[in-house]
């Protein structure tokens, strides 16, 4: 745990006692502060006053009284905000989340900063992988793995590798990257932005320029999209920073980009090609892989150790995982996908798909799956979505409405084994937030996987 002694004698409001909220109240009260913490949810209240935190109304709370309210990232801040948070903002107290503390506490560590609407776990675990091969200190998590502030603290040379969400760089008012990787924008958690513009403006709070900076901070952006077009131009522009374009679809002087399978550096040199790296499937992870590789050549790696270690990476669980193959069907685990864009860049690996999507729906709909549709043979619905989705798959593919995830996955096995002539792919790619029926997408997929390993046992 690393102590937060910034804010040492310092009185912090604290609101959201899930697993980042926790770990932010005990960094602070071990730094000394005097943390007033709550949460809407009674049974994370007793859990944090087990964990000696003391809890305390901040709907009755004067805001007067305290120095700044600390914000777990799922709570509303900029569009119709929290009711706590209006009250912070009245009494013009500080508002900032756990990302903002940790680099805060560590002003001499290197920080690795990874945002972008889809592929930032992927890249930000790539990342924590070639730093491993290369022998070098990091620590990874953030939006993935660990909270930021469940980290240890870290040694003089280690390097701090961090995914990042709107939610959390929304949150943060001084936090700064030596490396900020912006992989691409497409519509997003606008319900808690507003719009697009909002949502963008939360992501562009990971260029902060450095203060007193001794050294050029350098910009990882793709610039496939208009915005990273146009967000590539104006960091370049800028002093202080140093710009290094990734790209899937054109070749980039002083960039990284992919040309077919193969991944490029900014001579043209040949990184590697990724048809050998089989937990990179997909097209999308060659920017991915092209991000990373544009983060540790900054960081001095050798290309060789760069491209070894991305044909080693061993994949994340729930993105495009292989989870078993039964009479011949193969079932993968994409439960990752929570939007239109990312079930696209899953339904583009494969032919013969069966694919499981629903769930609480997201502003972007399946628009983005339109060109591989082609590639789909059936649509297993569930969740919130599953009418609304059937209206917009109508005459275009079969549709079977399953209510839940086990009852889509029997059915979709059963279809896929008596229809398909090369086995086929049960695809869960949900397109969906999970929270319809799942406390998270980690939870979904555990649960589906569960699903698969019970038809697994009588066909064996």
């Amino acid at each position: 745990m690393i102590e937060i002694e910034t804010r040492r004698d310092q009185t912090i409001a604290l609101f959201g006692l899930g697993a980042s909220g926790l770990a932010a109240a005990r960094a602070l009260s071990a730094g000394g502060a005097n943390v007033l913490a709550w949460d809407d949810n009674s049974d994370q209240r007793e859990k944090a006053n087990l964990d000696g935190i003391q809890t305390q109304d901040l709907y009755a709370l004067d805001f007067s009284e305290v120095d700044a309210l600390v914000l777990a990232p799922g709570i509303p801040l900029t569009h119709n905000p929290h009711a706590v948070v209006e009250k912070a903002q009245a009494n013009n107290r500080q508002i900032i989340g756990d990302i903002e503390l940790l680099v805060e506490a560590c002003p001499t560590t290197r920080f690795v900063g990874i945002t972008g609407t889809n592929g930032k776990s992927t890249t930000t675990a790539l990342v924590g992988h070639i730093l491993e091969s290369a022998g070098l200190n990091s620590q990874i998590g953030g939006n993935l793995g660990p909270p930021a502030l469940g980290f240890e603290r870290p040694a003089d040379d280690e390097i701090m590798v961090l995914e990042l969400s709107s939610f959390q760089l929304d949150l943060t008012q001084q936090a700064t990257f030596d490396i900020a990787v912006f992989l691409n924008i497409s519509p997003d958690h606008i319900d808690r932005h507003g719009d697009m513009d909002g949502y963008i403006k939360a992501k562009r709070h990971i260029f902060r320029n450095r203060k007193n900076a001794t050294a050029d901070q350098i910009a990882v952006i793709g610039v496939d999209d208009e915005n990273g077009e146009n967000l590539y131009g104006e960091i370049s522009a800028l002093a202080g920073w140093t710009a290094i374009p990734i790209s899937l679809s054109k070749q980039c002087a002083n960039g990284f980009y992919a040309s077919g399978s193969v991944i490029y550096g900014p001579t043209g040199n040949e990184i590697c090609d990724l048809s050998e790296a089989g937990s990179l499937p997909g097209q999308h992870n060659r920017q991915n892989a092209a991000a990373a590789a544009a983060v540790c050549h900054s960081l001095n790696i050798s290309e060789d150790i760069i491209a070894s270690s991305i044909l080693s990476y061993p994949g994340l669980p729930h993105r495009i995982e292989n989870v078993d193959t039964i009479n011949g069907v193969t079932f993968v685990n994409d439960s990752k996908a929570t939007n239109g864009e990312a079930a696209a860049r899953a339904l583009a690996c494969y032919d013969e798909i069966f694919w499981i999507a629903g769930g609480r729906a997201k502003e972007d709909g399946l628009s983005a799956i339109t060109p591989f549709l082609k590639n789909i043979k059936g649509a297993f619905l569930i969740g919130e979505a599953a009418s609304e989705f059937e209206e917009e798959l109508a005459g275009q593919i079969p549709v079977t409405q399953c209510g839940d995830l086990e009852n889509a996955v029997g059915k979709a096995f059963k279809t896929a084994a008596s229809t398909s002539r090369n086995g086929g792919i049960v695809l869960l790619s949900p397109a969906c937030a999970s929270f319809d029926q799942w406390r998270s997408f980690e939870a979904r997929g555990d649960a589906f996987k569960q699903f698969v390993a019970n038809l697994a046992e009588p066909a064996r």
